[in-house]
């Protein structure tokens, strides 16, 4: 883990190098301003001797200045090493995650990577700043002031080496304990990250069915776990402020009292004294910076873990050690192909698929909720790996291509059309990032959008906001369409992406697509008879496996389940969960 981080700190190591010089220098010139004190008590007030105080004054003047400018150093660099690593972790993070296949972001929740990038890693930075500045800075303080109080009186030193193994005791007590409350608080940041995000992304759905009340609950639960983890924790923590405050009282008691009787019996002068219980002061104050160093670093333990699950996680896609960069056609063949999420699955989702698909063919794709229809085409740009079997594109397997020729030539409009705040514009070229303003809006025009985007005030220059809430469902979906053409692919992938468009634009989409990219392979999932009615042939699916493949007329003569569905359309229903009425 260690390993991991620290290979992030990359061109902050002189910065990270030069902080904790700066603190050593610090500590040192903190440690001679006690025993110059000394000096000019015993020597220069005690003595009379004025050029003495002068001198050591001016000597004590300097160790102060060059202290704050160690100080100083240390804050600046200690600062820029930090930041610079934090920076450098969550560009690491999502760098990685951009490789991400979609089983790895199955695996980390949206709310979970925010939460990494976010909080964790702010985490690490402070933990990272303290460990350059307070690490360094408490043990060679409390060890240079330990053995100064050891060269002046071994005798008195003793009682801090008593305070130091009490408190280590103690301060070990504490940590341990707080560690398991630490260790807890983290995940569930995650669960309050998706309470916010789930309510501001879905703000409307919230309001429309008057659930706020609801909502505030749910985030105050979520809210109100993380406060009692975290007060636990402190009720555990907050011990550390007492406990070391009697020590460093009794410690100055049993000094001054021990130093007094060593006074008067000579073999201890006053200045010696007054060092000693600064030396006190400082060794028990560095105790304390070290207990809140156990403390962020036991904070910072939880967070660590998880950014390196991030930063570890190897894509489950990569591309072979020789890729194919050309894609021939759109030809499809599916040979005795199974496909599961999860390795360990007890029954797979797709089941001895085989298909044969044509370049330039019009697909259809039908069948009910949970039938496999999406997970069927998700297999085609290989934006999942297939479990058994062989998939290929114009006959090559898709494991054997670079995965972004691939994909280039592979437009897929899913499910969730996701449009971005930007222009209109900016949206489509998304698809093509040199495509001119014609050849987007022809491809509006294909996919019916041409006609809303003009009566818009700016036209295409239209600025759409976060997720697209400024358009409509259907509007939203022709755009998604509009960017997928611009890819000029050989493969287009329509997964129910005209569910939300009036059947009369659905049939002009259709049209379109027939009349203008004739050689394009369509795969075209729907749930309405009339999307798919019209392909050169339409496959029927039912609980991962393919029930029928044929056309219309075939299917309507030989296939029960697609029979069923076509008469409870055309009775009215327009639902393929609904077969048939009553």
């Amino acid at each position: 883990m260690i390993k991991t981080l620290a290979a992030h700190i990359k061109e902050y190591k002189r910065a990270s190098i030069l902080t904790p010089i700066f603190m050593i220098g610090e500590v040192i010139m903190e440690t001679i301003l006690p025993l110059l004190m000394a000096s000019i008590i015993d020597d220069g007030v005690n003595k009379g001797d004025l050029k003495h105080i002068y001198f050591v004054g001016v000597l004590m003047l300097l160790a102060g200045v060059l202290s704050l400018m160690f100080g100083i150093g240390g804050g600046v660099y200690g600062a820029k090493a930090s930041t610079g690593f934090a920076k450098n972790l969550r560009k690491a993070m999502y760098e990685n995650i951009q490789t991400f296949s979609f089983s790895n972001i199955d695996k980390f929740s949206t709310s979970g990577l925010i939460t990494r990038l976010t909080t964790d890693v702010t985490n690490i930075q402070n933990a990272y700043q303290m460990i350059l500045r307070m690490c360094m800075r408490a043990p060679f303080s409390l060890l240079f002031a330990m053995l100064m109080s050891f060269y002046i009186s071994p005798k008195l030193a003793s009682v801090y080496l008593i305070a130091v193994v009490f408190l280590g005791a103690i301060l070990a007590i504490i940590v341990s304990t707080a560690t398991k409350y630490f260790s807890q608080a983290f995940p569930r940041y995650d669960v309050l990250n998706e309470s916010v995000q789930e309510n501001v992304s879905a703000i409307r759905v919230v309001k429309a069915y008057v659930r706020e009340e609801y909502e505030t609950e749910k985030f105050k639960r979520a809210s109100s776990g993380i406060y009692d983890i975290f007060c636990k924790a402190e009720k555990v923590v907050s011990w550390n402020s007492p406990v070391m405050n009697l020590t460093v009282y009794t410690c100055i008691l049993a000094i001054s009292w021990l130093g007094a009787h060593m006074i008067i019996q000579d073999s201890l002068t006053t200045g010696q004294l007054m060092s000693m219980l600064t030396y006190c002061m400082n060794i028990l104050m560095n105790l304390m910076m070290l207990s809140m160093i156990f403390v962020m670093m036991t904070m910072s333990a939880a967070s660590a873990k998880r950014i390196c699950e991030v930063l570890e996680e190897k894509a489950d896609l990569t591309n072979p050690e020789n890729p194919v960069s050309q894609v021939k056609d759109g030809s499809i063949s599916f040979e005795n192909v199974c496909f599961s999420y999860k390795k360990d699955a007890d029954e797979p989702v797709l089941k001895n698929i085989n298909l044969e698909i044509a370049s330039g063919q019009t697909i259809g794709i039908i069948g009910g909720t949970g039938s496999a229809k999406s997970s069927l085409v998700n297999l085609i740009s290989r934006l999942y790996d297939v479990t058994s079997g062989s998939l290929k594109v114009g006959g090559v397997d898709v494991r054997e291509y670079d995965c972004e020729a691939l994909r280039n030539q592979v437009s897929v409009v899913l499910q969730n059309n996701v449009l971005f705040s930007g222009t209109i514009l900016e949206n489509l070229r998304w698809g093509d990032k040199n495509a001119t303003e014609e050849e987007c809006r022809r491809a509006c025009e294909m996919a019916c959008a041409d006609e809303f985007i003009q009566k818009m005030p700016e036209k295409y220059e239209t600025f759409i906001e976060q997720g697209g809430t400024n358009v409509s469902g259907g509007q939203k979906q022709r755009l998604c369409i509009a960017r997928a053409l611009l890819k000029k692919p050989k493969i287009l992938i329509l997964d129910d992406s005209t569910s939300a468009v009036d059947t009369a634009t659905d049939a002009k989409i259709r049209k379109a697509f027939k009349e203008v990219i004739p050689g394009t392979t369509k795969l075209i999932i729907a749930q309405r008879i009339s999307s798919v009615e019209h392909a050169d042939k339409i496959i029927v699916m039912n609980e991962g496996k393919i029930d029928a493949f044929g056309t219309h007329e075939e299917l309507l003569k030989t296939n029960e389940i697609y029979r069923e569905v076509y008469e409870s359309q055309m009775g009215g229903s327009g639902d393929f969960d609904e077969k048939g009425g009553n």
